[in-house]
């Protein structure tokens, strides 16, 4: 008799369900359309919820999920510092910890000793992500194997850094289209990791919910801006631009790194200008982010056009023209990931919001890739009038893992820890 999992049946009626109502939102079998609009709408909106209730992102992998995974609604980006006496046998221990629970939470299973699986209903699209900071190295004692580039970046003129938004030991990244699933996935990692390493900051963030198979629309944030429109979109951009590959040693291959930068935006201000002096200011265009000198979002720009008084259509000093690689190097592209925050205004503030990006990337080498980038923005870039980096770190993104035994990845990092 065919047996089959808790984890099995869900996955199967999402894709069943969603299918049959995906197929009554498509047909078309005569009816005018407001017919089959009244018809299946309820259908349609189901199979939205299904998919997203039920949706479920593979754990396991060549490389870690959440990283190209397309972004889910909510992030909660955790830092942790290792506490005194953790050594790499410590390390390994949290590590396989993590790894199993995290394994288990993304697929809708309840973690080994967890007393809340009714909070597991809804996977959701959870993904967590786990990465390294540099003094991991000193504690495991290989520090001679640091990457060269897993070091604080260089303090750029404009940045105004708080520590509390600094460098950590260890990062955890958790995302889904559900805020309860992220905040049980949080909470859990938290405590079963609390003989290891204490809580060092929090950073929560939201997107457009979006339930779509695809997910192909580009994030906005608060200022309106559509962000990540010249994103890695296939497997060779990812492996050119944010894979670690095989020149690197073995235990990095498929791995990459991650910047966080927080970034302050003061929408009082922002909110002050008329929409043809934002437009000039980002170099594109706020309905559907193309850049002034096109039509659609993808278009490439035409950095020579001038206007009939003869001056560049696209401002030289624009946030767009300011992100662009420069010319003649290619390797300046990141995978941004970012994610808006919203809080409430500092006391004694005279401002009436708090509110900004978690501004995560991923790129292959920061020192070659996001800081060239950063450092064009820091000298010029228009939009530095209405924001602030207040936080900053880099952190190393093991590569994937593997339920596996035999392939030595069964949890995060475990090449590099288990080294001799």
């Amino acid at each position: 008799m065919l047996s089959l999992s808790r984890r099995g049946f869900l996955t199967g009626l999402s894709v069943t369900a969603g299918g049959a109502a995906l197929a009554a939102c498509s047909t078309n079998d005569g009816r005018s359309e407001q017919a089959i609009a009244s018809d299946s709408a309820t259908d349609c909106a189901e199979a939205a919820d299904t998919r997203l209730q039920d949706a479920i992102v593979a754990f396991d992998g060549e490389h870690q999920a959440g990283i190209a995974t397309p972004h889910q609604a909510h992030l909660n980006l955790i830092a942790f510092n290792l506490v005194d006496g953790v050594d790499r046998e410590s390390m390994i221990r949290l590590m396989r910890s993590w790894t199993e629970d995290s394994r288990d939470l993304c697929t809708g299973e309840t973690p080994p000793g967890s007393l809340e699986p009714e909070l597991l209903v809804s996977p959701a699209n959870l993904t967590i992500t786990c990465g390294f900071g540099p003094r991991v190295f000193d504690v495991i004692d290989m520090a001679d194997q640091r990457p060269e580039w897993l070091e604080p970046l260089p303090e750029f003129n404009l940045d105004q850094l708080d520590p509390a938004w600094g460098q950590a030991d260890l990062v955890v990244q958790v995302c889904a289209d559900d805020p309860l699933m992220v905040s049980h996935a949080s909470r859990h990692l938290i405590r079963s990791g609390i003989d290891y390493a204490t809580f060092a900051w929090l950073q929560q963030g939201f997107l457009h919910a979006d339930g779509s198979v695809a997910k192909s629309t580009t994030p906005r944030n608060l200022f309106g801006q559509v962000d990540g429109t010249i994103n890695p979109r296939d497997e060779e951009s990812y492996d050119e631009q944010v894979w670690i590959g095989s020149d690197a040693p073995k235990w990095q291959q498929g791995s990459t790194s991650m910047v966080v930068r927080r970034i302050n935006m003061n929408l009082d201000t922002w909110e002050m200008l008329d929409r043809v002096s934002r437009e000039e200011t980002l170099g594109r265009r706020l309905d559907n982010g193309a850049p002034l000198t096109g039509e659609e979002e993808f278009d490439d720009p035409d950095m020579d056009a001038v206007d009939k008084y003869g001056l560049p259509v696209i401002d030289v000093d624009s946030h767009m023209a300011r992100a662009m690689p420069a010319e003649g190097h290619p390797e300046q592209r990141i995978r941004r990931r970012p994610y808006n925050y919203d809080i409430a205004p500092l006391p004694g503030s005279d401002q009436l919001s708090n509110s900004g990006l978690v501004f995560i990337t991923y790129q292959a080498d920061p020192v070659t890739q996001y800081v060239p980038i950063q450092q064009r923005l820091d000298e010029s870039d228009r939009l530095n009038e209405w924001i602030t980096h207040i936080g900053s770190a880099v952190y190393w993104m093991p590569p994937g893992t593997s339920a596996d035994s035999r392939e030595g990845k069964q949890f995060w990092g475990q090449e590099l820890l288990e080294r001799t």
